[in-house]
């Protein structure tokens, strides 16, 4: 089966599958996240929130995979295609374990589709286990910063698989006010596309953030983007990376030294 996906989530999904021949064309973000992409050669089309129907018709692939997130326009350029498609929408960890089922059901590998699961489930309890005894920590993690934007709902479970008490709502919408007024034990940030680029220093003092308590004692991280808004295998980075920052005498920062940065005394 031929497919054409549009998000790097599924990209690694089928990676993690070994089932990377069945792909015919993917995004220039795919190549990004799934090296092994890059010799193949195969055609770049545009994301789920940005691909036409002019890019989709030529590839002719026998199934297109796209994830959130969507806008109207792509979502009827991908209908308009008249290819068959399967639309992920992922908002748990109990999702993306569904979304890894379906992958898998499709490429014809079920039984590497349960062990993989089987894989993310036991590094989360791993994890869980040992930051058990470790005192919980109030966590602000956020996915945008204009406006501020909290992370997903399955980044509030790899926080309180870390040890963590998430802050908010996720994927709500809130103030430097009301963050301010929560005064949180440990900022998180994981902006979308900005890799580890977030600008934490200047966001504190942008937001007058000085006096809480996470900026006092640098506890304010930018964390790498793709393991906190990839719904793929790779969140088991995320969670190792959310447990560094919150317990360090457990787990070691210095294991993720290009994915986990501290803010600077102010």
């Amino acid at each position: 089966m031929r497919l054409l996906t549009l998000q790097p989530s599924i990209s690694i999904i089928l990676d993690r599958l070994g089932r990377l021949d069945h792909l015919c064309a993917c995004t220039k973000y795919c190549l990004e996240v799934v090296p092994g992409l890059v010799e193949r050669n195969l055609p770049i089309v545009r994301d789920s929130w940005s691909t036409t129907t002019e890019k989709l018709l030529p590839i002719r692939p026998d199934l297109v995979l796209a994830s959130v997130p969507y806008r109207q326009e792509s979502l009827t350029a991908i209908l308009k295609s008249g290819v068959p498609v399967l639309l992920l929408a992922p908002h748990s960890l109990a999702d993306i374990y569904n979304d890894i089922r379906l992958i898998a059901s499709v490429t014809d590998a079920s039984a590497q589709g349960e062990s993989l699961i089987a894989e993310m489930q036991s590094t989360i309890e791993s994890v869980r286990t040992r930051a058990a005894s470790q005192p919980r920590l109030r966590v602000y993690c956020e996915e945008w910063g204009k406006p501020l934007i909290h992370s997903q709902l399955w980044v509030r479970e790899l926080i309180e698989a870390a040890g963590g008490e998430f802050i908010g709502t996720p994927g709500a919408t809130t103030t430097p006010e009301a963050i301010a007024a929560d005064d949180p034990d440990i900022i998180l940030t994981a902006w979308c596309g900005a890799g580890t680029r977030v600008p934490i220093e200047r966001i504190v003092e942008q937001r007058n953030w000085r006096t809480l308590r996470a900026v006092q004692n640098q506890n304010v991280f930018c964390i790498r983007d793709e393991w906190l808004n990839t719904p793929a295998p790779t969140l088991l980075s995320g969670l190792h990376t959310i447990a560094a920052a919150l317990h360090p005498a457990v787990f070691d920062q210095h294991e993720f030294p290009d994915d986990l940065r501290r803010i600077k005394m102010l």
